[in-house]
């Protein structure tokens, strides 16, 4: 009897270290998007990856991935699972710490987000905070539909974008039929990023009018390029001059090489940017109501509420 206790408890036991694989697996494959890379990423054959994934999903009785011409993609039973596996493998590695004495697994976490300086300021601060040896950090400053999809398909655990009278029906509309949700962190007034030596510098505020004679810079937004998805409010005004960029290294380099501005909610970090650049307000009926979209089905990790605390306290002071 006793041995029966005992070989049953070590298969109980082989089961749930390889669940734990498992759902390793699954997060990877989630934040790569694709199972050749995740493959690489965890050091395993592709058809080894694949036959786990498909016992993971034998066994909790769903669908995890859905693989099409496309790609891989989430589905709804597994955007759930997902949310449990993150919490999951987050507490084993702390309990592997703190009683094992083993160094706990690489972390993982990624922010994806709209081109904000306060975004980038909270992101370093969370990796100042963050105690863990070993870790991999991704921010990523990307178009705003990839913001979206990458908050949707878990390759990033939250995503920073905004919401005016323009845009609003449409993004909440795409975020719904991604199945997330927006939470306010704060409303701007429209402001416009320029040079401090710009011939615009001395105005307490500017008007389209001022605005006129000098290049506009936008970000670029791909394959959704639509005037909803714009990083910069006014997007449809037509301007006679029009510089599109990547980056925001890019975009303040032409700010202050060519005297151009760009549309934006005003908020700045000297620390991360220098002093080059300034805000004026801008003249005009708007606003900017800039927040964080999460997936609905599932709760936040620790690091991403750490990073969102930071955020909120960043905003406030």
């Amino acid at each position: 009897m006793a041995d029966a206790i005992i070989a049953h408890n070590t298969i109980m036991h082989r089961r749930q270290i390889m669940t734990l694989k498992q759902l390793l697996y699954a997060v990877t494959i989630a934040e790569t998007g694709n199972i050749t890379e995740a493959a690489k990423k965890l050091f395993i054959a592709q058809p080894s990856l694949t036959a786990a994934i498909q016992s993971l999903e034998q066994e909790y009785g769903i669908t995890i991935f859905s693989r099409s011409n496309k790609g891989i993609e989430v589905t709804p039973a597994g955007d759930e699972l997902l949310g449990y596996a993150r919490q999951i493998l987050e507490q084993a590695d702390l309990m592997h710490e703190r009683y094992l004495g083993q160094s706990p697994l690489k972390q993982h976490f990624c922010v994806s987000s709209q081109h904000y300086s306060f975004a980038v300021e909270a992101f370093v601060e969370l990796i100042r905070r963050y105690d863990g040896s070993k870790y991999e950090f991704h921010m990523r400053e990307t178009q705003t539909y990839d913001i979206i999809d990458d908050v949707a398909h878990r390759r990033s655990e939250t995503g920073l974008l905004y919401l005016n009278t323009f845009n609003r029906s449409i993004l909440l509309k795409t975020l719904k039929e991604n199945n997330l949700a927006f939470t306010p962190l704060f409303t701007a007034k429209p402001h416009v990023f320029i040079s401090k030596n710009s011939p615009l510098a001395h105005k307490a505020q500017l008007t389209l009018a001022d605005l006129a004679p000098y290049p506009r810079l936008s970000y670029e937004q791909g394959s959704h390029n639509s005037f909803y998805f714009s990083e910069e409010i006014l997007s449809t005004e037509t301007v006679d001059k029009e510089i599109v960029v990547c980056d925001r290294a890019t975009l303040f380099n032409m700010v202050i090489g060519l005297n151009g501005y760009t549309i934006c909610s005003g908020v700045i970090s000297e620390e991360l940017n220098g002093s080059n650049i300034i805000a004026r307000p801008l003249a005009v009926d708007d606003y900017m109501e800039i927040g964080y979209i999460l997936p609905k089905s599932t709760r936040p990790s620790r690091l991403t509420q750490t990073y969102l605390t930071i955020l909120k306290d960043l905003i406030e002071t």
